[in-house]
């Protein structure tokens, strides 16, 4: 019984180290962010880090870092003031290829299309609910989670 209570108090101190690490991302996603530095921030190995965000949030740190710098990417497109280079630097993408090619994946069409279309789409509609509508759909969804057996 001992042996059980250690283990979730240990589930549970994972789980907020793992939501320290998502919040991070959350704030610094335009830093330069590597899963070895997140996990050095809440003591963990970069491993255990991965497996664990994993299974908590259905996808790695990095997926979940890049859909935060996508979403961020497509309100700037959406303002249509700044280039595709530009936005894909001021959300802390360092290489433009690889921008192009998360941003595609994820919302469908590349940077410089939905740029385009974006202005004429959303053209008259509040930003907050532009920013609902236009919202990236993840290719793998996290599965519900299952009953946690002991």
């Amino acid at each position: 019984m001992t042996s059980s209570r250690s283990a979730d108090a240990q589930h549970l101190r994972d789980l907020a180290r793992l939501r320290r690490v998502r919040d991070r991302i959350d704030r610094e996603y335009a830093q330069p962010l590597d899963v070895e530095a997140l996990a050095r921030g809440v003591n963990m190995s970069a491993g255990h880090l991965s497996r664990q965000f994993r299974l908590a949030y259905g996808e790695s740190p990095y997926a979940y870092l890049m859909t935060r710098r996508i979403e961020r990417a497509m309100a700037l497109l959406r303002r249509g003031d700044l280039s595709v280079t530009e936005v894909c630097f001021a959300v802390g993408c360092s290489s433009l290829g690889t921008f192009s090619t998360r941003f595609t994946e994820l919302v469908g069409v590349p940077p410089s299309v939905y740029r385009r279309e974006a202005a004429r789409a959303t053209e008259g509609i509040p930003a907050c609910v532009a920013k609902q509508v236009t919202k990236p759909i993840r290719i793998r969804e996290a599965p519900a989670p299952g009953p946690r057996l002991a």
